[in-house]
């Protein structure tokens, strides 16, 4: 679903360097998104990662690079996940069939540590230019992911012809993210379940009305 990341100086890793690298992205990734961003060290990432200073900055010059790095990571996680959740929605059963999903692994973490790319957003929009766009990119990719779902829902007669995909996704993305930030404010997964249920009933008003056929 998500291409994975070309080293930009154009060389090419042997595997046990390949596996050192993404070794030092899983830890970095972790380490970020316990700690955040900000607070989270090179000497961490070097101690998690269980490499040498040598290698570590072999592999990333400078934690911007692995910042870039971590984000991509994460977000081919998200997406991936999302893919398989949404691949198949063409129904209101199946869009409540993902609000379940989104809304157990959320349960699962007590609501702590939010969204794994929504963080990263809060964190580096701000501060990081080539941070922000890359995260723009992939959560227009998750909202495209939705609108496909809605799109096959009004295709199908579902929803009413003047339901528009783009609008619902957005609607029902911020509904997510504001979920997953309340939750993890709180502890506590309900404000995810109430912000997905209004998104939910919101799409619902745009049904088809079949009573008349």
């Amino acid at each position: 679903m998500v291409d994975p990341p070309v080293r930009s100086e154009g060389t090419r890793l042997t595997a046990r360097g390949a596996a050192t690298r993404e070794r030092i992205v899983l830890a970095a990734a972790e380490l970020m998104a316990v700690k955040g961003v900000a607070a989270t060290t090179l000497d961490e990432v070097r101690v998690a990662s269980g490499t040498s200073k040598s290698q570590l900055y072999h592999h990333f010059a400078a934690k911007e690079e692995l910042v870039r790095e971590v984000v991509n990571h994460q977000a081919g996680v998200v997406l991936e996940r999302q893919y398989r959740l949404l691949q198949g929605v063409s129904s209101f059963a199946g869009l409540r069939r993902w609000r379940d999903a989104v809304l157990q692994r959320n349960e699962l973490r007590s609501g702590a540590y939010g969204c794994e790319i929504g963080a990263l957003a809060a964190e580096l929009s701000d501060t990081d230019e080539a941070a922000r766009q890359a995260l723009a990119g992939h959560f227009a990719t998750w909202e495209r992911m939705l609108a496909d779902g809605f799109r096959r829902m009004r295709d199908n007669g579902t929803l009413r012809a003047d339901a528009d995909p783009a609008t619902l996704s957005v609607a029902v993305m911020a509904a997510v993210q504001g979920g997953y930030l309340l939750a993890q404010t709180a502890h506590d997964a309900e404000p995810m379940r109430v912000a997905l249920d209004m998104a939910l009933a919101h799409v619902e008003s745009f049904e088809a009305n079949t009573t008349g056929l």
